[in-house]
C-alpha cells in the first residue's frame, strides 16, 4: 500500500513479526477488552499506520522509528520512516471542516474494520512502543524478545513515584461554589458520623462500666457491620430514584428523616434496654446490638448516597476535598459522640470542671438518653433545610438495578480492583487489638473515666486540625505511599500502647502515667486519621463518576470490613486466653457485698471478676490476653506488610486511571 508520497511502506520481502517471533501468547481478558483487536507484529502495526497517515495528513504529534542499520537491513528501510497522524481527531475535525467530510467518507478496509484515526488512537494509548523495535536488525530484535520472561510487549509497572504530584490548594482558594459545597458535604458526613461515635465508641465503653464481659462487647460489635456490608445494596440507591427530587437527595432525605425518628424513640428506651445488655448471662446483648444495627443500617445507606453526590457536588480539580470533607466531617462527628460525650457523661469529669465542691452531682452534664433525642432533633432540622435550600443538578442518566449489579461484578473483576480488596481486609489487623482493647483495658487496670475523657479531649482539636493538613497532603503527594507510612506508624503506636498498659502504676494514674497515655492516644488517631484519609483521597482519584456511588461504595466497604469482621474475633480470644483465678479468702470479710467466695473459680471475664471481688476473694491473673492478643496481631501486621502489602501497594499506586476503568 503506498504512504502519502507514494512510496511503498512495506517491503513485501520483508519478514513480518509472525516471523520472526514465537506466536503471542493469548492476552489477559482485560487487555483484549480495552484493545478489542489483537496485533500480534510489529508490521502490521505499521501497515495500519500509514493507512492512517493516507487518510489524515494533518497531525499534531510525531512518532519516529529511525533507521539505525540501513546498510545491515537494507529492506527494512521501508519499515524505519517518520510516520505522522493525529491524535486527537475531535480537535481536527473542529479545525478542520473539510477533513471530517472526508473522514467521514472514508471507506472500510476488505477485512471490515473501520478505516479511523480513532480506532488507531485508542491502540495508541493502550499500547507501548517497545526497545526491541530500534534494535540493528531483525535477529536482534528476535533475541531480544526472547530474553524476555513473556512474550507480552507491555513494559513493566515502573516504580512508585515519591516526588509530588502537584499543588495543593487550601479552602479559601476553592470557587465560592466548591466551598458551599464543601461545607454541605462535611455536614452531610458529621450527621453520620454521630450515632457511628456512639454505637462503635461510647457505647461498648458504658457497656464494659456496667460490667459487661469482653464476649458481650465483642457482640455488639456486629452492630457496626453494616458499613461493611452496604455494597449488596448500594446498587438499589444508584439505580433507584426519583428526577423530580433529584438521584442523591432521594435517598439522603428519607434516610435522614427515618433516622432522626428513630434516634428519637431509642433515647426514650436505651436505659432500660442497656442495662439488660449488660446482665451476666448476656441475653439482652442481641436485641441491643439489633436496634444499634438497624440505626447504624440506615446510616450506612445514606453514606451511599453522599459518596456518589461528592463526586459530582465539587469541581474535578478540586476532587481531593471530598475526602477532606468526608474525614473532617466523620471524624468530627465521632470524635463529638465518642469523646466529648464520654467526657460530660462522666460524674467524676463534671463534677471537677462545672460543678462546685459543695454541691457536686451523681450524673454526668450528658446522658446517653438525652443525647440521641438532642440529635434525633437535629436530624430532623437539617434534613427539612436541605430539601427546602439545595437544588440538586437533574441527571437523565439511569440504569437498571441489575445493570448496576451487573457493573459492580464487572468491577469485582478488574485485577487491580481484587488486589486492593485483599490488601483492605487484612491491613487492618495488625491494629485490631490497640484499638478495640487498649482504652478497655487501662480502664479495668484502675485508670479513671474522668482522665480517659481528657485525654480523649486534647486530642479532638488535634485530630480535627490534622484531618484538613492531611487532606492537603494527598494531593501534593501519592496518597498511598502516605498511607503505607502511616501503616508502620500505626503498628509501632500498638506496640507503645501494650507498654503504657503494662507498666500501670500500682498506686494508681499519676501526672507523668496521663502524660503518656496522651501521647499513646495522640499517636494512635494520628496514624488512623492519615491511613484513613489517605486511602480515602485514593479511592476518589480512581473511581469512575459515571458510577461513583457503586464504585467509591465498593471500596469503602471492603476497608471498612476489613477494620469490623476481626474485631469479633479480637475480643473474643481476649477472653479466650486470659486466665485468673478467683482465690477464696482466709476468713470472712466484715463489709461483704455477695454470698462469700468459698471456693476458686475463674474470673478471667468481668462480671466474674466483680463476683470475686463482691464475695472477699481475690482476683488473680496469670495470662492476660490482651497482651497475647496485641503481640499476635503486630506480628501478623509486620509480615503481612512487608511480605504483600506494601510491594501490591507500590504497584497498584503506579498505576494509570484507564486501569481502573471498565472497557
Amino acid at each position: 500500500m503506498p504512504s502519502p508520497t507514494g512510496e511503498p511502506l512495506i517491503d513485501p520481502s520483508y519478514p513480518t513479526s509472525s516471523s520472526i517471533h514465537s506466536p503471542t501468547p493469548p492476552r489477559s481478558p482485560h487487555y483484549q477488552t480495552q484493545h478489542h483487536h489483537s496485533y500480534s507484529g510489529a508490521a502490521v502495526e505499521l501497515q495500519d499506520l500509514g493507512t492512517h497517515n493516507q487518510n489524515e495528513p494533518r497531525y499534531k504529534k510525531r512518532v519516529e522509528y529511525r533507521n539505525r542499520a540501513a546498510s545491515d537491513a537494507p529492506e527494512s528501510a521501508h519499515l524505519l520512516r517518520t510516520f505522522s497522524f493525529s491524535t486527537d481527531r475531535d480537535s481536527s475535525s473542529d479545525t478542520d471542516p473539510q477533513m471530517s467530510k472526508r473522514n467521514a467518507k472514508t471507506p472500510k478496509e476488505q477485512n471490515g474494520q473501520a478505516n479511523s484515526s480513532a480506532t488507531m488512537n485508542n491502540i495508541l494509548e493502550h499500547r507501548r512502543r517497545h526497545g526491541s523495535i530500534d534494535l540493528s536488525s531483525p535477529t536482534g530484535q528476535a533475541a531480544s524478545l526472547m530474553q524476555r520472561p513473556s512474550f507480552t510487549l507491555d513494559d513493566a509497572v515502573p516504580e512508585l513515584d515519591k516526588d509530588g504530584e502537584g499543588q495543593s490548594k487550601g479552602f479559601s482558594e476553592l470557587s465560592k461554589k466548591d466551598q458551599r459545597n464543601f461545607l454541605l458535604l462535611v455536614l452531610l458526613y458529621f450527621l453520620q458520623g454521630i450515632p457511628m461515635g456512639l454505637a462503635m465508641g461510647s457505647v461498648p465503653f458504658l457497656l464494659k462500666k456496667a460490667d459487661a464481659s469482653y464476649s458481650a462487647i465483642g457482640v455488639f460489635s456486629l452492630a457496626a457491620y453494616p458499613y461493611s456490608l452496604k455494597l449488596f445494596w448500594s446498587p438499589i440507591v444508584d439505580a433507584v430514584w426519583s428526577p423530580k427530587v433529584g438521584r442523591r437527595k432521594s435517598w439522603i432525605l428519607p434516610i435522614q428523616t427515618v433516622s432522626g425518628f428513630s434516634m428519637l424513640w431509642l433515647g426514650s428506651v436505651v436505659n432500660k434496654i442497656m442495662s439488660s445488655a449488660a446482665e451476666r448471662d448476656g441475653s439482652g446483648i442481641w436485641d441491643f446490638t439489633f436496634w444499634w444495627f438497624a440505626l447504624v443500617f440506615l446510616c450506612a445507606t445514606q453514606d451511599i448516597a453522599v459518596d456518589g453526590w461528592a463526586l459530582t457536588l465539587l469541581s474535578q480539580e478540586n476532587l481531593p476535598f471530598a475526602s477532606t470533607a468526608q474525614t473532617v466531617g466523620l471524624t468530627g462527628g465521632q470524635f463529638l459522640s465518642h469523646t466529648v460525650f464520654l467526657a460530660f457523661n462522666s460524674v467524676d469529669f463534671t463534677n471537677k470542671w462545672f460543678r462546685s465542691a459543695s454541691a457536686p452531682g451523681e450524673t454526668g452534664l450528658m446522658n446517653l438518653d438525652s443525647y440521641l433525642t438532642f440529635w434525633g432533633w437535629a436530624y430532623l432540622a437539617v434534613t427539612l433545610g436541605l430539601a427546602l435550600m439545595k437544588r440538586e443538578e437533574r441527571t437523565k442518566e439511569r440504569e437498571g438495578i441489575m445493570e448496576v449489579y451487573q457493573t459492580m461484578w464487572g468491577i469485582l473483576k478488574l485485577p487491580n480492583i481484587q488486589t486492593f480488596i485483599v490488601i483492605h481486609l487484612i491491613a487492618k489487623i495488625g491494629f485490631q487489638t490497640n484499638d478495640g482493647v487498649t482504652s478497655l483495658k487501662l480502664l479495668a487496670k484502675g485508670f479513671s473515666q474522668e482522665d480517659l475523657a481528657l485525654t480523649i479531649l486534647i486530642d479532638f482539636p488535634i485530630e480535627m486540625s490534622l484531618g484538613y493538613y492531611i487532606g492537603k497532603w494527598c494531593q501534593t503527594y501519592p496518597p498511598m505511599h502516605i498511607w503505607s507510612m502511616a501503616f508502620v506508624g500505626r503498628l509501632a503506636a500498638a506496640g507503645f500502647a501494650q507498654f503504657v498498659v503494662s507498666i500501670f502504676p500500682a498506686g494508681g494514674t499519676t501526672t507523668w502515667y496521663l502524660v503518656l497515655v496522651i501521647c499513646e492516644h495522640v499517636l494512635s488517631t494520628f496514624m488512623n486519621t492519615v491511613m484513613f484519609v489517605a486511602v480515602s483521597a485514593f479511592h476518589a482519584k480512581i473511581s469512575d463518576p459515571v458510577i461513583g456511588g457503586t464504585y467509591m461504595t465498593l471500596l469503602a466497604t471492603v476497608s471498612n470490613l476489613g477494620g469490623t469482621f476481626p474485631r469479633y474475633f479480637v475480643l473474643r480470644f481476649v477472653d479466650y486466653f486470659t486466665v485468673a483465678t478467683c482465690e477464696p479468702p482466709t476468713k470472712a470479710p466484715a463489709n461483704l457485698k455477695s454470698e462469700l467466695v468459698t471456693q476458686a473459680f475463674s474470673c478471667a471475664l468481668e462480671a466474674d471478676r466483680h463476683r470475686c471481688e463482691a464475695g472477699g476473694g481475690s482476683c488473680h491473673v496469670q495470662t492476660d490476653g490482651y497482651y497475647v492478643m496485641n503481640i499476635l496481631c503486630i506480628i501478623i501486621g509486620v509480615v503481612t506488610f512487608y511480605g504483600y502489602i506494601k510491594p501490591a501497594v507500590n504497584k497498584i499506586q503506579a498505576l494509570p486511571l484507564r486501569a481502573w476503568r471498565l472497557s
